[in-house]
């Protein structure tokens, strides 16, 4: 068996990347994408890799030169016109070497598990395809299958139709082909084919008329959860080298991505803290329904969607604004705040990150569950000559709930000492009596107006897609200078439309979140049961938990996270966190999420 590599393209959209080099000199993680192919293809019992080159070609020999020499034999053919053709004429350029021998037909832009090799190599079948299951960041050929993974068509991007990518694999472009297979059907047909049509095409137009024939030489295997890669432009490399990223820096690459994770489509997020039982179905099929209208007209501005979310939270006009999400509402709130400032730690550090260090007082409970109630700020804070005092309820990553009648009375004493109380109720939704401890209505508002209630809609609402916030006073002419601080268009047409459509679906609403306080009880139940875990008590739609020895929180984030594709959060470095312990924070999904996390800790308690 032989391999031939197609790599004389030109990858202009990698843009700075290939301004010097071909595609498959673009390192990712430290390592050029042609050395760990190479390396993958020697551990195999090949007679010879062939490497078409064109665009910068000259570049890659001498880089490749004779450093392979003892592990495999590289030969070179030359695409002399690789800027006017496509890689049908860069596998027509060596056609005669394809009929040769059996082959691994490869593009050389791509990144993959080093199982992919093998996988294809062993199949017992002489013609076969590794294909994936199509997702939503792949692009190119797919093809469709047959009940017995035979390759029935080939889809072009001109026939691809989003009705039907339930049915679509992607093609990862690593082919078997067999010597017979070559002589017999493909190169006679790829000779016409290019006679009739050109050089300008793409080489599976050929095995897609070969498909059409019905005899069922080509079949496809689909790799599972393998990972791999197309790279094509920047941020190809950039989810590439989070996928391939080295255990020293893997969780760095995700966690700075700060979300976007549905590019990963097959992981499982539970770093990020959403209502996992809705929007419900019904309110997604009316979004989806007013799709192209939403998103070719203009939304509405500042004065109308003010107007909409009080009519949807329920708070009169002058009292509320709403943001795009709840950190625009933050900074501009943070940006006009003077003074010492009361926070508790740990928790949600986007609020002391916009503040001046020097002007924070912290709060840290002195025990181990990290559990404070109103009577504690009130009893630290008495003397601490502060302006304002921020509560997060319920607190993140602690999941500390403070009772609503608590709050209040915490609100008045912060009245009369003349200091303003800001609480981020994002997360009380998840709470148990939910809908009676919100703090959004005229009546709470104008009786504490020294009080502020900002609330995130992304998390409890399940939509932070959308970005959308709100915060609300009875302090008028505070909500009008924030009002005046944003953007007059700040919210896209969407989050309007949501909160517009909102009131006809909170009965599916409140469902949700009587269903989620449920399934938080049993995932509970079931997290006590892994022995390296002490689980906190939580009001939220999360948890805090110490990781007991012998395991660190790195350890278990980056075992789940290789092994079962769940992220989760290491917070074992969080402000106020006793920094002796290891902390992870384990967000709540639906019940089969759920399910599948346990597990995968129980194979480490195994």
């Amino acid at each position: 068996m032989q391999a031939i590599i197609l790599a004389a393209g030109m990858g202009r959209r990698l843009g700075d990347y290939t301004k010097d080099n071909t595609k498959c000199m673009v390192p990712v993680n430290g390592v050029r994408l042609i050395d760990r192919l190479l390396g993958q293809l020697a551990k195999q019992d090949l007679q010879r890799v062939i490497i078409v080159v064109g665009y910068k070609g000259e570049e890659l020999r001498k880089y490749i030169g004779n450093r392979y020499d003892d592990q495999i034999k590289i030969e070179f053919a030359e695409n002399p016109v690789y800027d006017k053709t496509n890689n049908i004429y860069s596998l027509a350029i060596v056609k005669d070497k394809l009929q040769e021998d059996d082959t691994l037909l490869i593009e050389s832009d791509l990144i993959f598990s080093d199982n992919m090799i093998p996988m294809i190599v062993n199949h017992p079948c002489p013609n076969l395809a590794l294909v994936a299951k199509y997702e939503t960041w792949m692009d190119g050929t797919m093809v469709r299958l047959d009940d017995e993974q035979n390759i029935v068509n080939f889809i072009s991007k001109d026939a691809f139709d989003y009705n039907d990518v339930d049915s679509y694999y992607k093609t990862v472009n690593i082919y078997k082909l067999s010597k017979q297979f070559s002589q017999q059907k493909y190169v006679p047909f790829l000779d016409a084919y290019t006679k009739a049509v050109g050089n300008n095409e793409y080489y599976e137009n050929v095995l897609r008329i070969i498909s059409l024939l019905n005899n069922h030489e080509m079949k496809a295997l689909p790799i599972g959860q393998e990972k791999w890669y197309e790279i094509d432009d920047k941020q190809d490399l950039d989810i590439a080298e989070a996928l391939f990223a080295d255990e020293k820096d893997i969780l760095r690459k995700y966690y700075g991505r700060y979300g976007g994770f549905w590019r990963f489509p097959q992981m499982l997020d539970y770093c990020y803290l959403v209502n996992p039982y809705f929007p419900s179905r019904r309110m997604k099929d009316e979004l989806r329904a007013n799709f192209d209208t939403l998103l070719t007209e203009y939304p509405s501005g500042m004065k109308v969607n003010t107007l909409i979310a009080s009519k949807c939270f329920g708070v009169s006009e002058q009292y509320i604004v709403p943001g795009n999400g709840a950190a625009e509402l933050i900074k501009v709130l943070m940006e006009e705040t003077y003074g010492k400032t009361g926070f508790i730690r740990p928790t949600f550090e986007e609020y002391p990150n916009r503040y001046d260090k020097d002007s924070q007082v912290t709060f840290v409970p002195q025990n181990d569950t990290y559990r404070y109630t109103a009577e504690d700020l009130m009893t630290f804070f008495a003397d601490k000559d502060i302006k304002q005092l921020m509560v997060i309820n319920p607190d993140n990553p602690s999941g500390n709930f403070i009772p609503k009648a608590d709050i209040l009375c915490l609100a008045k004493w912060c009245e009369e000492k003349g200091i303003r109380l800001i609480v981020d109720e994002s997360f009380v939704d998840f709470s148990e009596d939910y809908a009676n401890n919100s703090l959004l209505s005229d009546e709470i508002l104008e009786a504490y107006p020294n009080m502020l209630v900002m609330k995130s809609i992304s998390k409890s609402y399940g939509v932070p897609g959308l970005r959308l916030g709100i915060l609300a006073s009875a302090d008028k002419e505070q909500i009008a200078r924030i009002k005046k601080e944003v953007s007059i268009w700040n919210l896209n047409s969407f989050a309007e439309f949501f909160m517009q459509i909102y009131n006809k679906h909170e009965k599916d609403y409140q469902r949700a979140c009587d269903k989620f306080v449920k399934e938080r009880a049993d995932f509970e139940s079931k997290l006590r049961t892994i022995p390296f875990l002490r689980v906190m008590p939580s009001q939220a739609n999360y948890f805090l938990c110490e990781v007991l020895p012998p395991y660190t929180a790195s350890e278990i984030v980056i075992y789940m996270l290789k092994h079962h594709n769940i992220l989760t959060r290491d917070c074992s470095l969080k402000p106020g966190l006793d920094p002796n312990k290891q902390y992870m924070r384990i967000a709540v999904r639906n019940h089969e999420d759920n399910t599948r996390l346990v597990e995968g800790l129980r194979d480490i308690a195994k």
